[in-house]
């Protein structure tokens, strides 16, 4: 088990680029209200015009639907309820009309993105800090599990034709590692909800790696050093998010 150095080749600028978004994100979810929502808005702003320009829409495009993305987001908690979905729906629609190519992937996805965004201003909004803190430590050591596990013990590729890295010992070392944090927070009901958010996330992030690939990109931006984009940081993070909310629509959620 050799560790040669383009294995590892990134890990110091996604460590660093991992602990300046860890001081935000715990800063704006201790704060809650505005301030969360102000997070939320810029990372799904960013998001879509991130999606926006690697779907083929130009900057003309790409920067007006990220702004109209971003203003939905800060306005959607605020807003009637039977007006915030619709509004938020509204930005995939809006961004679409302008996309040429595989407008109903577009579509689909910025409305999906759009929704886990809303998903996670709920989450902090109705079920307080507690959940999102137990959603973002799942994510997270999921991811952190999966990247290391994947580089030092390889083996078989989780779906070798979307996501080359990805690979089945990273994806099984994910689930451990977000049951263990289910064990810690609520445990043992909330061992089977963290494995299968985690999955969840995983999922997410084999989804965005399908629309990169077909759009023959490595990153979705530069904007994150050791990450790429805003999608390739928080693709399973918005994964996770939308499938929380739907299973709490749907079945409720467990106390923690």
């Amino acid at each position: 088990m050799s560790l040669n150095a383009d294995k590892w080749s990134d890990l110091r600028a996604r460590v660093m680029s991992a602990a300046v978004l860890l001081v935000i994100g715990a800063g704006a979810i201790w704060l809650g209200g505005i301030w969360f929502h102000l997070l939320v808005a810029v990372i799904g702003g960013g998001m879509m015009w991130e999606l926006t320009r690697l779907m083929g829409g130009g900057p003309k495009v790409a920067v007006p639907v990220g702004a109209l993305a971003a203003a939905a987001l800060m306005a959607a908690p605020y807003l009637p309820g039977e007006v915030k979905v619709p509004a938020l729906l509204a930005v995939a629609l809006a961004g679409g009309s302008q996309i040429q190519k595989d407008r109903f992937i577009y579509v689909s996805y910025a409305a999906l993105l759009m929704l886990a965004c809303f998903g996670l201003e709920v989450l902090r909004d109705l079920r307080g800090i507690y959940w999102v803190v137990w959603l973002v430590t799942v994510v997270m050591a999921a991811d952190v599990a999966g990247y290391f596990a994947g580089r030092l013990l390889g083996g078989p590729k989780f779906w070798p034709k979307v996501s080359p890295k990805k690979t089945w010992s990273g994806t099984t070392a994910g689930w451990i590692a977000a049951g263990f944090v289910g064990l810690a927070f609520g445990g043992w009901p909330l061992v089977v909800l963290s494995v299968l958010t985690s999955f969840a996330s995983q999922l997410g992030d084999v989804a965005e790696s399908a629309i990169k690939r077909r759009a023959g990109i490595k990153d979705s931006s530069n904007l994150i050093p050791g990450h790429g984009g805003l999608l390739d940081r928080f693709d399973a993070m918005m994964a996770a998010a939308l499938f929380v909310l739907l299973l709490g629509a749907v079945l409720g959620l467990p106390a923690l």
